[in-house]
């Protein structure tokens, strides 16, 4: 059975269990919003549902149910002990089922014809300065893709809600299809004098971005399957995940939302936070060299939080342990680049910043988080131009947030629209409630 055969079999059953969950338990309550949830960025409360993943901030991030080492251990792999597929993962988010090696091989020739990119996309970036960022650019190339939305032009024929999913499927797909060679044409035209790489249809999507890139190693090719996979979801709560969840009850269709997602992503305190790791440890040798003491490390790590800077990497507004994401890439690093300096300076800084951030006692978590790691990664490998990262980052999160969406659409979520409230409210009821 193809992956929308399946999908087709299981959203009938997820509806009415849906509907029996509003029926049964509507009025239930889940818990109680304070103020500091209200001014703090709704930090902690429970208001999203987001069938794909969800995490602990004790065990991390589950795909499905699924832990990361329980997705690198059941999830098919190119080759025996290899990092898991990232088309795996998408089939398991979209049905919760783990797919048979066969199925992925199908869904990953699926989404080569499905990844034709059109011309006009290209002229489009190729409008924009060769100084604007990356993401800018990237997400300029996905609303160029917008035009071809099979969503809008079913919605303006008269679709029936029921089968709004269908074309949101087609849509989603799509662009989970075509990011790739958008984001490649993307990092050849700024770093690599525009000399495009065509794809390679008989290569896997992490394996077939990795070398439109220009990186043919196959432990590159690992790396870049283990990225797309652990990056592309995270619950629905931080920024991308929740933009692209708002825009869509709209009912925008996934061009549209997922080129907000991209917009939040791009901010320094959610993806582009991993352009700003290797950077940061790059000035720490720079400064310091790369035979650095755990002294001198102590020294800088005090330096930059004295000047007002934290140190990026660090910290999760969820999480409360060492980030899994963070753990399997130093297993990776461990496997396959052990002696890389800036590994070892990575390792270093495991060891010495967690002690300092609990010292100084404004952190909820001194542990580091998927950012700590993956530039040092990729940098290994000769993608060294950090200020591109976060468009890896956003190659990845469409397979979650695209997941999330068609599973929105089929549940017929609503339009989200939370209350707010002024100052004067929130101060007026506190009076009340002590009177």
């Amino acid at each position: 059975m193809d992956l929308r055969s399946q999908l087709a079999e299981l959203i009938p059953e997820q509806q009415e269990r849906l509907k029996k969950l509003k029926t049964d338990h509507g009025k239930t309550q889940l818990g109680n919003i304070t103020v500091d949830m209200v001014i703090g960025g709704m930090r902690g409360m429970t208001g999203l549902l987001w069938e794909t993943s969800l995490l602990d901030p004790e065990e991390g991030i589950r795909f499905r149910g699924l832990s990361i080492p329980e997705c690198q251990n059941v999830l098919p792999a190119a080759h025996p002990g290899g990092e898991p597929l990232p088309e795996g993962l998408l089939w398991l988010l979209l049905t919760g089922k783990v797919p048979s090696k066969e199925q992925v091989d199908a869904l990953s020739k699926e989404l080569h014809i499905r990844s034709t990119v059109p011309d006009h996309v290209y002229r489009a970036i190729d409008s924009l300065p060769l100084s604007a960022h990356p993401m800018t650019q990237f997400t300029t190339g996905v609303m160029a893709l917008q035009v071809q939305s099979e969503f809008q032009k079913a919605y303006e024929n008269g679709l029936s809600k029921a089968k709004f999913w269908e074309p949101t499927y087609e849509d989603s797909l799509n662009l989970i299809a075509q990011l790739p060679l958008v984001a490649s044409y993307i990092y050849r035209r700024l770093y690599k004098n525009g000399q495009v790489i065509p794809a390679d249809n008989s290569l896997d999507y992490g394996a077939n971005f990795s070398r439109m890139l220009g990186f043919d190693d196959p432990k590159m090719q690992e790396l870049m399957r283990l990225y797309v996979t652990i990056h592309s979801d995270h619950e629905g709560g931080n920024v991308s995940a929740h933009t692209a969840h708002l825009v869509a009850s709209a009912l925008s269709d996934p061009y549209l939302s997922f080129g907000a997602a991209l917009n939040g992503l791009a901010g320094p305190l959610h993806g582009l936070a991993n352009q700003e790791v290797l950077l940061w440890i790059k000035s720490v040798v720079d400064e310091c060299g790369e035979n650095i003491t755990a002294e001198q490390l102590k020294e800088y790590v005090w330096k930059t939080l004295k000047s007002g800077k934290v140190v990026p990497g660090y910290g999760h507004g969820v999480l409360r342990k060492t980030d899994p994401r963070y753990t399997c890439q130093r297993e990776f690093a461990l496997k396959h680049l052990p002696d890389d300096p800036l590994f070892q300076l990575v390792s270093k800084l495991y060891e010495v910043v967690p002690p300092i951030l609990t010292e100084l006692g404004k952190v909820k978590n001194p542990w580091p988080n998927v950012d700590a790691h993956s530039g040092v990664l990729l940098n290994h490998f000769g993608l060294t131009e950090a200020r591109y990262f976060t468009v890896l980052f956003g190659v990845s999160r469409s397979i979650g947030i695209c997941s999330q969406l068609i599973w929105d659409r089929a549940l017929g979520l609503p339009l989200e629209r939370p209350k707010s409230v002024t100052m004067d409210w929130l101060e007026n009821h506190c009076k009340k409630a002590a009177a």
